[in-house]
C-alpha cells in the first residue's frame, strides 16, 4: 500500500530549503541543505531560510559558517525553558544536544572520599591523569608524606580544580604540582588556606598552567600562619594567554617562609597577577622574583600592601619584566610599616618596549630600617610617590624618560647608561607571519603562515529566539550555564560583556552577535544584501613556511568597507562583528614549498602543491591603532604611517560586497 503524500506544509517547506539554482546545490556539499541532509523543522534549517530571505543572491551557503548552527533537535528546540532557573535545571542535557561549552562535573577529593578510593589520608599522591578535583581538608594534621600532582587536568576545554584548607596543620609535608592544567582552555584553580599552619615541608609548582587559554589561579592565605615552608613557582603560566593570578594573603602571619618565583609568566600574552597583603606581618619572610614576565607581552602586576608589617623581610627581584613588550606595575604601600625590611631591585624594568611602574607608599612608616636598593634599575615613566626617605639607595638607576622627582637623586654612569639601554633589537615580537605588508600579497613570494588554528573551544550557535530569553549580563549567564563569577570563565563571560559595551572606536561601527541571524543582519545592515563571507579554507600551512599562489583582490582590489567578526569566550557562540573603513580584501592560493630536490606536486606556480585557500584583511588606516600594537613592533612603523595586513584566523570570517 502507498504511503499517503505528505501534509502541504511539509512540501513547502522543503522547496523553502532547496538552493535557488542547481549550480548552488553543487557548490556547497555541506551548506547545499538538500532535503535528504536538513530536517525542515531543525534550527538549521530555519536559519537556512532566514538566510536565503536576507541575502536573495542565489549563492552557495558557506560550509564554515552552516558548520556553526546549532545542533538543537527540533523537539529539544521548541521545548527550551524561558526561565533561567529550568535552563539551569536541564543543562546537562542541553550542553551536550546543543554544543554548548559547559563545566563539567567536580570529582570530590576530600580526606573521606580519597580513603575509600585506596588513598592514604596523609601521603596520597602521586596524583596522575586526574581531572577536575575538589581537594577539602585533605592532608590536616599528616606528618611528613608527599604528594605530586602529574599531568592533571590536561587538554581540558574547562577546568576547575579547588584545594580547600589542605595539608593544614602538617609537618614536613611535600607536595608537586608538575604538568598541572597544561594545554587547556579556560583553566580556573582555587587554593585557600592551603598549608596554613603547616610546619617545615615544600611545595613546587613546575610547568604548571603552560600554553593555556585563559588561566586564572587564585591563592588566598596560602601557607598563612606556616614556619619554615618553601615554596617554589618555576616555569608557571609559560606562554600561556589573556590569564590573570591572585595572591591575597599569601604567607600571612608566617615564620620564615621562603617564596621563589622563578620562569614566571615567561613568554605569555597579557598576563595580569595581583599580590594583596602578600607575606603581612610574616617574620623573616624571604621572596625572589627572578625572571618573571621575561619577553611576555604586556605583562601587568600589581603589589598593595606586599610585606606591610613584616619583620627582617627580605624581597629580591631580578630580570624582572625582561625583554617584555610595555606591561605595567604598580607597588602601593609596599613594605609599609615593616620592620628591618630588604628589597633589591636588579636589572628591574629592562622592557623591550617601555612600560610603566609606580612606586606609592613604598617603605614608609616610622620604621627606619629599611634598606631598599635599586641596583641597575632602567624604566620609564617612573612614579616614586611617598616613599621613605631613608633606607632607599638609588644606584645605577636609570630613567629613561624625562628627569622628575626622583631622577634628581640618581645618579647614572655612562657605562651603567649604557648597560640599560642595550635592547636594541626588540627581543619580544608577534609570531612571524601575524602581520605583513600588502606588497608581499603577490604570487610567488614565500612567508611565514602564523598559527591560525582555531583556539577557542567547540560551540555552536544557539537558535536566535532561546539566545533571546537569557539575558545578556554576566549574572544571568552565570545563573544559566552553573558559571561561578569567580572563575576563568565566569570572568571571561564578564570580560565579553563589556567589550560588547564598549563604544566603538574611530570610524568603527559594532555588534556582538548572540545568533548566526544577528551576524547576517549585522552583514546586510553595513554592506547591503548582495553580500558574500569568507574564511581561510583550512588551517593546512599554519605555523610553517608557505608560498602564495594566485592572489585575487576582492572587488576588484579595490579599497572597500568589510565586516569581520570575531569569536568571543562564552558558553555559546557570541561574534564581535565591527566593520571599518579604508580595507582591501584578498584571496590567494596557500603552497606547500617545495623541497630542494624538487616540487611537492601539481597545482601551483613551479609545480608546488595547492594545500590551502587564504583570506587576508589589509587595514589601510591605522591612524587610530595604538603605537604599541603588535602590528608595529613586527613591522616598523607608527599609527596612520603603515598598512596593516592579516589573515583571516580558523573560526573567524569577514563579509563584504559580492564580486
Amino acid at each position: 500500500m502507498a504511503s499517503p503524500p505528505p501534509p502541504r506544509a511539509v512540501l513547502i517547506l522543503l522547496l523553502l530549503l532547496l538552493p535557488h539554482n542547481a549550480a548552488a546545490a553543487g557548490a556547497d556539499s555541506a551548506a547545499a541543505a538538500s532535503p535528504a541532509a536538513v530536517n525542515p523543522f531543525t534550527a538549521k534549517a530555519a536559519f537556512i531560510r532566514y538566510w536565503n530571505r536576507k541575502v536573495p543572491n542565489n549563492r552557495p551557503h558557506p560550509a564554515f559558517f552552516v558548520a556553526k548552527l546549532s545542533p538543537l533537535p527540533a523537539a529539544d528546540s521548541a521545548s527550551f525553558p524561558s526561565s533561567l532557573p529550568d535552563i539551569r535545571a536541564r543543562l546537562p542535557a542541553l550542553c551536550s544536544k546543543a554544543g554548548l561549552l559547559c563545566p563539567g562535573p567536580v570529582a570530590s577529593a576530600d580526606a573521606a572520599s580519597l580513603a575509600a578510593a585506596g588513598a592514604p589520608r596523609t601521603g596520597g599522591g602521586p596524583f596522575k591523569g586526574y581531572s577536575n578535583g575538589n581537594f577539602s581538608n585533605y592532608g590536616t594534621g599528616g606528618e611528613s608524606g608527599a604528594d605530586s600532582f602529574r599531568n592533571y587536568s590536561p587538554d581540558l576545554n574547562i577546568a576547575a580544580d579547588s584545594f580547600r584548607r589542605y595539608a593544614r596543620d602538617s609537618s614536613g609535608r611535600a607536595d608537586r604540582f608538575e604538568s598541572y592544567e597544561s594545554d587547556g582552555n579556560v583553566v580556573t584553580s582555587n587554593f585557600t588556606s592551603y598549608a596554613g599552619g603547616a610546619t617545615g615541608g615544600s611545595g613546587t609548582f613546575a610547568s604548571y598552567a603552560a600554553e593555556t587559554n585563559v588561566p586564572d589561579s587564585t591563592f588566598s592565605n596560602y601557607d598563612a600562619a606556616a614556619n619554615g615552608r618553601a615554596r617554589g613557582f618555576s616555569s608557571y603560566s609559560q606562554e600561556a594567554n589573556h590569564g590573570e593570578s591572585g595572591f591575597s594573603g599569601y604567607g600571612k602571619n608566617g615564620n620564615g617562609v621562603r617564596e621563589t618565583f622563578s620562569s614566571y609568566g615567561n613568554e605569555s600574552n597579557v598576563l595580569a597577577s595581583g599580590f594583596a597583603n602578600y607575606g603581612e606581618s610574616g617574620n623573616g619572610a624571604t621572596d625572589t622574583f627572578s625572571g618573571y614576565g621575561v619577553e611576555g607581552n604586556v605583562p601587568e602586576n600589581t603589589f598593595r600592601s606586599y610585606g606591610a608589617g613584616g619583620n627582617a623581610g627580605v624581597d629580591t627581584f631580578k630580570r624582572y619584566r625582561d625583554d617584555a613588550n610595555v606591561g605595567d606595575d604598580r607597588f602601593s604601600s609596599y613594605a609599609k610599616g615593616a620592620n628591618g625590611g630588604a628589597a633589591e631591585f636588579s636589572n628591574y624594568g629592562n622592557s623591550a618596549n617601555p612600560g610603566s611602574t609606580t612606586f606609592k607608599g613604598y617603605g614608609e612608616g616610622t620604621n627606619p630600617n629599611h634598606h631598599i636598593s635599586f641596583k641597575e634599575y632602567a624604566g620609564e615613566n617612573i612614579t616614586f610617590k611617598g616613599y621613605a626617605k631613608s633606607g632607599v639607595d638609588f644606584k645605577g638607576y636609570h630613567n629613561t624618560s624625562s628627569s622628575s622627582g626622583a631622577a634628581a637623586a640618581v645618579a647614572v654612569s655612562a657605562e651603567a647608561a649604557a648597560s640599560t639601554m642595550r635592547h636594541e633589537h626588540l627581543k619580544w615580537s608577534p609570531e612571524p607571519g601575524k602581520f605583513f605588508r600588502e606588497k608581499e600579497l603577490v604570487a610567488g613570494n614565500r612567508m611565514p603562515m602564523p598559527d591560525i588554528r582555531d583556539k577557542m573551544p567547540p560551540r555552536a550557535f544557539l537558535p536566535r529566539d532561546i539566545a533571546s530569553k537569557i539575558p545578556f549580563e554576566p549574572a544571568a549567564v552565570s545563573e544559566a550555564f552553573g558559571l561561578p563569577l569567580d572563575t576563568a570563565m565566569g570572568k571571561a563571560v564578564a570580560e565579553t560583556v563589556a567589550e560588547c559595551r564598549r563604544a566603538p572606536s574611530k570610524g568603527e561601527s559594532k555588534r556582538c552577535a548572540t545568533s548566526a541571524e544577528d551576524v547576517v543582519d549585522f552583514a546586510v545592515e553595513m554592506l547591503g544584501r548582495d553580500v558574500v563571507v569568507r574564511s581561510t579554507a583550512s588551517t593546512a600551512g599554519s605555523g610553517g613556511e608557505v608560498r602564495l599562489g594566485n592572489v585575487t583582490g576582492v572587488d576588484g582590489g579595490r579599497v572597500t568597507r568589510s565586516v569581520s567578526c570575531h569569536q568571543s569566550l562564552f558558553p555559546y557562540l557570541v561574534y564581535y562583528c565591527h566593520s571599518v573603513p579604508k580595507v582591501r580584501v584578498y584571496e590567494a592560493d596557500i603552497l606547500a614549498v617545495a623541497d630542494g630536490n624538487g616540487a611537492e606536486g601539481g597545482g601551483g606556480a613551479g609545480g608546488e602543491k595547492i594545500i590551502n585557500h587564504g583570506v587576508a584583511i589589509c587595514h589601510l588606516d591605522t591612524s587610530d591603532w595604538s603605537p604599541t600594537h603588535g602590528a608595529f613592533v613586527a613591522l616598523g612603523g607608527k599609527p596612520g604611517e603603515v598598512e596593516v595586513c592579516h589573515w583571516i584566523f580558523e573560526g573567524d570570517m569577514t563579509w563584504t560586497v559580492a564580486d
